[in-house]
């Protein structure tokens, strides 16, 4: 069993989201003072009074909004509300009861699921609070009072949660998951790739660019293992990023990449690797980060012999730093290939965390400066003592010098090649550091 779930609803701008940042102790939903910020799902973990459990954010309810973005808000909120165990109505106090908030009420009712009932921002009310009591007309029973920016009345709210949720069960710790990052460009197909996945409408999809705004995590298992898809919204050019919530974007797809095992870089078919595709695959490869490069919509783009081949060195010569990335062509509509990511995932996570014993590398790298002698600058011959490995995620090897600068970048090349050759290492960059043996300094680069 996984840990119990407690899921925030409310209407939108009622500070459901800075209650969910002040709870988890991070800035992972989007704290704006405009309705409707937070679109999908947003999950993260808390513990209170020794229990864990997963908090779930959720978009603002508008029952008399019909658009397509609202429309599917509502579906979410839904999704959440049926999946968790505890449910905090967060409502606003300064605004009092709203026919909004009646309406939620109703719903939650309907739920028969244990109902927290929050009053946000009371921050400068004193004890007695009159307009409190109105709230009592939802039939939710006591309310809470809170403001969640200037923490008070968090606790009271965390012990209604923990005195609700289920009794533990002795399985309910998880067990290791693959973080997976879904990047690339807006309206490439990140949210439809991981529904498919799922088999549900986890996450809003539409064909408006750059409706994923929050990076969202979805948890899934199947007979491949247990794994963590982060959706993520799709990176802009830097100059069009004009919105402050589009900036905030932006900085959670950095931060999803930062906690990813892997990424997996999606790109447009039809439209080829691109400027921005080589940004954001950048950001993943400087990170040190196991890739996957998936071209989606490939059931669309118009096929003849050799395609194939064609497209994946097209894609490597614009990509040149990724040519560890392993290459999938995908459709996320259909499901095609979609099936086969699963056992590039697990492979690449593993070349990721690889570990090799010196004893082995040193090895490989007498091997390796036989068949390949060192250069020389100026008469004066490098030479390369021994080597270790320093971490892994990902695996980085230092080589200790008689002089770091006459380690010139070719030669690197040859030693991370041969380190390819003999341990794999498929899907992960590989960083080596050269250090004088008498610790003068290092420099450090990825390949």
């Amino acid at each position: 069993m996984s840990k119990p779930m407690v899921a925030i609803v409310g209407r939108p701008n009622v500070g459901k989201s800075t209650f969910f940042n002040y709870i988890i102790g991070k800035r992972i939903s989007i704290v704006e003072d405009t309705p409707g910020v937070t679109r999908d799902r947003v999950y993260g973990e808390s513990n209170w009074r020794g229990r864990s459990f997963t908090l779930i954010d959720t978009g603002g309810i508008e029952f008399d909004q019909e658009d397509d973005i609202s429309v599917q808000m509502k579906e979410q909120a839904n999704i959440a509300i049926s999946m968790a165990d505890v449910i905090v109505f967060v409502t606003d106090i300064k605004q009092g009861v709203t026919s909004q908030d009646e309406d939620i009420a109703l719903m939650l009712r309907k739920s028969k699921k244990p109902i927290v009932l929050v009053c946000n921002k009371a921050d400068n009310y004193g004890r007695d609070i009159p307009e409190l009591y109105e709230f009592y007309n939802l039939g939710l029973g006591d309310p809470y009072r809170v403001s969640s920016v200037n923490a008070i009345g968090i606790g009271d709210v965390l012990d209604a949660i923990y005195e609700n949720l289920p009794p533990k069960s002795e399985d309910e710790d998880e067990s290791l998951e693959v973080k997976v990052a879904v990047i690339g460009k807006p309206n490439v197909g990140k949210s439809s790739l991981i529904n498919k996945i799922l088999g549900e409408n986890r996450l809003i999809v539409s064909n408006i660019a750059g409706t994923t705004r929050d990076a969202i995590d979805s948890r899934f298992e199947n007979e491949h293992g247990k794994y963590i898809f982060i959706d993520t919204a799709g990176l802009r050019r830097h100059s069009k990023v004009e919105e402050k919530i589009e900036k905030y974007s932006v900085t959670r797809t950095l931060l999803a990449i930062e906690r990813a095992d892997v990424c997996i870089l999606m790109i447009d078919a039809n439209q080829g690797v691109t400027e921005q595709d080589t940004k954001i695959a950048g950001e993943a490869h400087e990170a040190g980060k196991g890739v996957i490069i998936a071209v989606n919509k490939w059931d669309e783009y118009e096929k003849q012999n050799g395609t194939l081949e064609k497209y994946t060195k097209e894609v490597y010569n614009k990509l040149p730093y990724l040519s560890y990335a392993p290459i999938i062509f995908i459709s996320a509509k259909t499901g095609q290939r979609v099936d086969k990511l699963f056992d590039m995932i697990n492979n690449v996570a593993s070349q990721n965390a690889l570990r090799v014993s010196t004893a082995v590398l040193n090895q490989v790298l007498a091997e390796s400066i036989a068949v390949v002698q060192p250069p020389t600058d100026k008469g004066r011959r490098l030479r390369l003592y021994y080597m270790t490995q320093a971490s892994t995620k990902p695996p980085t090897f230092i080589v200790f010098v008689n002089d770091k600068k006459l380690f010139h970048f070719s030669y690197e090349r040859y030693l991370v090649n041969q380190l390819r050759k003999e341990f794999g290492l498929v899907g992960t960059p590989i960083r080596m550091i050269a250090r004088e043996k008498i610790q003068k300094g290092e420099g450090s680069n990825t390949k």
